[in-house]
């Protein structure tokens, strides 16, 4: 069962992918870029008070975890 994903904050996101080991390294307009030792991809986190539930979920999926692996961060 998928864990339900809650309202967040962009830096809020970020936070919690920090301690999954990514870090920040700019910011480009309103989105905070996060990058991950021996990862290809990048992560773009909208600094926004409330990221859409939809795009949480495809970060996560991007970052090739579950949800309940970001939640329990």
């Amino acid at each position: 069962m998928a864990s339900s994903i809650p309202v967040m904050s962009g830096r809020e996101i970020v936070s919690k992918f920090e301690k999954l080991g990514w870090r920040f390294v700019r910011q480009k307009g309103s989105h905070m870029i996060l990058v991950k030792t021996g990862e290809m991809v990048t992560l773009s986190v909208p600094d926004h008070r409330e990221v859409a539930k939809g795009t949480l979920r495809k970060l996560i999926r991007i970052a090739g975890i579950t949800v309940d692996d970001f939640l329990n961060a």
